[in-house]
């Protein structure tokens, strides 16, 4: 069974969410890197780019198939997570720490997102 940390919010294509107030995390869960396997390559988003909710913003590549990253919220991108570029592989072993993929400035909150027992219905699918 995956790993759902309970205080994060999620989308059912698998993206997670860190609030941080005006400033969330997001990342790709570690349901999805298991289906996906071994990560070897990462296209992140330009820092300054808006992404908005359900939009293709990144792109993981493992070495079973290329996935789009959707973005689970509207905002602005402020930082993406350089290190991924070198050790994409960072996603399969800390999904939700080291493998974080980019920073938004929120606009609008994340009420439409699902939390980790909503998630796990879905995940286990």
């Amino acid at each position: 069974m995956s790993k759902i940390p309970e205080e994060l919010r999620y989308t059912e294509s698998h993206e997670w969410v860190r609030d941080g107030g005006e400033v969330v995390t997001v990342g790709i869960t570690d349901h999805a890197q298991h289906l996906l396997g071994d990560i070897v390559f990462v296209e992140l988003p330009e820092v300054g780019m808006t992404v908005t909710t359900g939009g293709e913003c990144a792109v993981v590549e493992s070495v079973k198939a290329a996935s789009d990253v959707y973005s689970p919220i509207t905002g602005e991108v402020i930082e993406v997570n350089e290190a991924l570029i070198d050790a994409p592989e960072t996603i399969n072993d800390d999904p939700y720490e080291g493998g974080w993929m980019f920073k938004v400035r929120l606009d609008g909150d994340l009420e439409d997102l699902m939390d980790a027992s909503a998630y796990a219905a879905v995940a286990e699918d």
